[in-house]
């Protein structure tokens, strides 16, 4: 046996030493250093007196590969560098262009477009001022919205399969307000009644990142285990549904700038908090909400 031969078994067996360090995690601590892509692009600057239509062309996109692939050296641990070269290695045995074939045609056949907040260009006058340039914004909208091909960053795109769905607090102006064109391309309509107590109450506690799972997780940061009890939900619910009837009706916005004002003080005083565990009742949320919401005034200001 050559001393090639005695070097290639001592290189292999201390590659699969290292493996089997690596597979256990003892070497999770370590610091590397390797070479992954530089993601840093070229400022370029395009001045241009188009439409608006040209806005979402994108120059990188256009220019990148004109410039060479530049490489950084970075320091990292081996899970992190472990999971960097994973994703760089997975990312070259993906087509892209089948990606985009596939991400058009999906898009073309079954894809929706949600467009909220509808009632800002709808104007109950004709003439001029912001009515006119409500009534543009409606015609540009039109020839999407019954079907035509748009041109994107990925290519061209045909809208006449696409589902929209168009939404808006139609509580200034009506939908009859929009041009009848327009209101043609949304022959189902459906009316939305005000969240009450019931509703308030499944949004604080169903949602994967309710706002009261938010706020523990916010306080664990300092230490603190913040518990809130059932009837302490149901004030908090009680409380945001009466201060929508009582100033402006903002849904579930609400319930945060309930919940800020309730902890604000226990928020501000967490780093120096002596007691690691806080239980927020009913009697809790009623002693630093009750006035406020017994005030109009205060309750438009504050709530």
């Amino acid at each position: 046996m050559t001393l090639d031969d005695l070097g290639q078994q001592h290189y292999q067996k201390t590659r699969e030493r290292f493996r089997q360090y690596l597979h256990e995690g003892r070497l999770d601590e370590r610091f590397v250093e390797m070479e992954v892509q530089d993601n840093a692009f070229p400022m370029i600057e395009v001045v241009s007196g188009s439409g608006i239509e040209d806005v979402g062309i994108h120059i990188k996109d256009m220019l990148g590969n004109l410039f060479p692939q530049r490489k950084k050296r970075r320091k990292a641990k081996v899970p992190e560098a472990l999971n960097i070269l994973t994703q760089e290695e997975a990312q070259k045995l993906i087509d892209m262009d089948n990606v985009v074939k596939e991400a058009i045609q999906r898009v073309e056949q079954s894809g929706i477009i949600f467009l909220d907040e509808l009632d800002k260009i709808a104007g109950r006058e004709r003439g001029v001022g912001p009515d006119v340039s409500r009534e543009g914004v409606q015609r540009d909208l039109l020839p999407i919205v019954e079907g035509s091909t748009v041109n994107t960053k990925y290519g061209m795109v045909k809208t006449d399969h696409i589902l929209f769905i168009a939404a808006g607090a139609f509580h200034v102006s009506k939908p009859s307000d929009l041009i009848p064109e327009m209101q043609g391309r949304f022959p189902i309509r459906v009316e939305l009644h005000a969240l009450g107590k019931d509703d308030f109450v499944r949004i604080l506690r169903e949602p994967q990142n309710a706002l009261l799972k938010q706020y523990k997780a916010l306080l664990a940061t300092e230490g603190i285990a913040l518990e809130f009890t059932d009837d302490a939900i149901d004030e908090l619910a009680d409380i945001a549904e009466r201060v929508n009837q009582q100033t402006e009706n903002i849904g579930a916005r609400r319930l945060y700038t309930i919940l800020e004002r309730l902890l604000d003080d226990l928020s501000f005083a967490a780093p120096e908090q002596a007691d690691t565990h806080v239980m927020i009742d009913r009697h809790y949320v009623s002693e630093r909400l009750e006035e406020v919401v017994k005030s109009e005034d205060l309750s438009h200001y504050i709530l």
